[in-house]
C-alpha cells in the first residue's frame, strides 16, 4: 500500500507544484476552506482529493481510510503573524488563526505521518500569547514572544519527532523573487533532516564566480517585453485609443515622484543601467514629431530598418517601482521582491533613449522632479560611455501571469480559470500568487527528505 502525501492549506497550489516536482506525482489530500482556491488547484490537480472544508472540519482518520501519510505538508494562514501587520490589534477571526498550526500536531497524534513540513512567515517564530493593550485590544506580548511557537514544537517532540527549522530564500533555489520565509520540517522515522544546499546565489559571490552556484535569476526575465507600457505624460483617453487598453491618467503625485527618484536612481545615475537584451529589447526609431507619445521601433531580430542621417535608434531602460513600503523601486537585474496578495505593488517603468550629441549635462533631483511634472527636457544617460537623452517615460503594471513567474510558478500552471472553464478574477490571482509557496524551495526541500514508501498488509 502506498503512503500518502496530504497537504493542509492548500491554497492555490505552490507547495503542491513543488511536491509533485519532487516526488513525480501528485498529492493525494489537499484542504483549504477558500472554494476559490480549491478551484485553482483542482484545475493543475485534477487527481487530487479537494477537502473545501476548514481544516479543523477534516478528521484524518476518515481522510486517510487507514494508509499511511509519508508527508503532510502545511502552510497555516500568516495573516496576524507576518510584519505588515505590526502591533495592530487581535480580533476573535485573528485569534482563531493564529491556532491553525496547532492542526498539525493533531494529525501527528491521529495519523502520524512520518515527515511533516511547515511554511510561514519569519515572524511565525515569535508566535506568544496575547494580552490586552491601554485600549483593552488584544496584541502579542512583547515579553513572551516565541512562547507559544516552543510549546508547538516541544508538542511534536513529545510525540517522536525531531524538529528543526530555518528561514530560506526562494531566489537561492532557482525562483526570481527574493522571498524569505520560515521553514520547519519534522520527522518521527529516525532519519535524518536534510536541508538543501542553495542551487543559485548573488552574481558577485564567489561561488557564482567559480561556477559553484548559478546566478539568481532575475525579475527581469519574468516580464513581458511585449505588453505596451504607455507614456507617463498621455491622458486615459489617449492610452485607450493608440493600444486599446484602460490605463490610469493622470499619475497622482507621489507616484510621479516615485517613478522620478527611480529613474534617476535606476537609469541616469546608474552606471550600470538594466538595458533590455537581444531576446527581449527592440530598437527605437525615434522621429520627435511623427507622434506626440507614440514611440515606434523594431524588434532586433529583425533587420534594421532603413538608416537615414537622423539619431533615430536608441535604447530601452527600465526598473521596477514599488507601490508600498518606503521603497522608490528595484533593479530588473536582482530577483523580484515579495510578492504580497494585494494588487498594483509593482509597476514596470520604461525610459526610452536616444543618442545624445549635445554638451549638456545630467539634472539635480530637483530639476528632474520638476521635469517628470512639466515633461521639459529630460536628464541624460551614460551607457557604455555613450551619452543618451531620455525620450520619454512609460508605466505599466506588472501583470499576473508575470507575478506568477517569479514566484516560481511554472509556464503550464492555469490560474485563469476553475476546472470548468469559469474565469477567476485578477483580484483573486493576484491574492493566490501572494499567498502562495514558492515551487522552487518546496520542490528543494521534498526532495532532501522524501523517499516514497510502499507498505504491505496495512489495514
Amino acid at each position: 500500500m502506498k503512503e500518502l502525501i496530504v497537504v493542509l492549506f492548500a491554497g492555490a497550489g505552490g507547495s503542491d507544484e513543488g511536491i509533485k516536482a519532487a516526488a513525480g506525482r501528485h498529492v493525494d489530500i489537499a484542504v483549504n476552506h477558500d472554494p476559490i482556491a480549491i478551484s485553482m488547484n483542482k484545475v493543475n490537480n485534477p487527481n487530487t482529493k479537494h477537502y473545501i472544508e476548514d481544516v479543523w472540519e477534516v478528521d484524518p482518520m476518515e481522510a486517510t481510510q487507514g494508509q499511511p501519510v509519508g508527508l503532510l505538508w502545511m502552510s497555516p494562514d500568516c495573516t496576524y503573524f507576518s510584519k505588515a501587520r505590526a502591533n495592530k490589534p487581535i480580533d476573535r477571526k485573528g485569534r482563531k488563526v493564529r491556532c491553525l498550526a496547532w492542526v498539525g500536531v493533531r494529525w501527528a497524534k491521529l495519523v502520524r505521518p512520518r515527515i511533516i513540513m511547515l511554511e510561514n512567515v519569519e515572524e511565525f517564530q515569535g508566535w506568544c500569547p496575547l494580552i490586552k493593550n491601554e485600549k483593552d485590544e488584544l496584541i502579542p506580548d512583547p515579553n513572551k514572544k516565541g512562547e507559544t511557537f516552543y510549546k508547538f514544537v516541544n508538542s511534536l517532540k513529545k510525540l517522536g519527532y525531531e524538529v528543526q527549522f530555518r528561514e530560506l530564500r526562494a531566489c537561492d533555489y532557482g525562483a526570481p523573487t527574493l522571498r524569505n520565509r520560515f521553514y520547519m520540517i519534522a520527522r518521527c522515522d529516525g532519519e535524518k533532516i536534510v536541508w538543501p544546499e542553495p542551487t543559485h546565489g548573488d552574481p558577485e559571490q564567489i561561488e557564482v564566480h567559480l561556477g559553484l552556484l548559478k546566478p539568481w535569476r532575475t525579475s527581469g526575465e519574468c516580464i513581458d517585453w511585449s505588453i505596451p507600457c504607455p507614456s507617463i505624460f498621455a491622458t486615459s483617453k489617449e492610452i485607450k485609443d493608440e493600444y486599446g487598453i484602460t490605463a490610469k491618467r493622470p499619475l497622482a503625485e507621489k507616484t510621479m515622484k516615485r517613478i522620478a527618484l527611480g529613474v534617476k536612481k535606476f537609469v541616469i545615475d546608474n552606471p550600470e543601467p538594466y538595458i533590455l537584451d537581444d531576446r527581449a529589447s527592440f530598437l527605437i526609431q525615434y522621429h520627435s514629431e511623427t507622434s506626440k507619445y507614440d514611440v515606434r521601433g523594431q524588434e532586433l531580430s529583425k533587420p534594421l530598418m532603413t538608416i537615414d542621417t537622423s539619431p533615430r535608434y536608441a535604447l530601452v531602460s527600465a526598473f521596477i517601482t514599488k507601490f508600498y513600503k518606503s521603497g522608490i523601486g528595484q533593479s530588473l537585474k536582482e530577483p523580484l521582491h515579495t510578492i504580497t496578495t494585494s494588487p498594483g505593488h509593482f509597476g514596470l517603468v520604461q525610459a526610452f533613449l536616444i543618442k545624445y550629441y549635445g554638451d549638456g549635462v545630467g539634472q539635480s533631483l530637483t530639476e528632474l522632479l520638476h521635469t517628470i511634472t512639466t515633461r521639459e527636457r529630460f536628464g541624460l544617460v551614460t551607457v557604455m560611455g555613450e551619452k543618451y537623452q531620455i525620450t520619454d517615460i512609460g508605466m505599466r503594471m506588472l501583470q499576473q501571469h508575470e507575478q506568477y513567474k517569479a514566484q516560481g510558478f511554472p509556464e503550464s500552471y492555469i490560474f485563469t480559470h476553475d476546472e470548468h472553464g469559469n474565469p477567476i478574477s485578477r483580484a483573486e490571482q493576484n491574492e493566490k500568487c501572494g499567498n502562495s509557496v514558492s515551487p522552487p524551495v518546496a520542490e528543494a526541500l521534498v526532495r532532501a527528505n522524501y523517499r516514497e514508501r510502499i507498505y504491505e498488509n496495512v489495514v
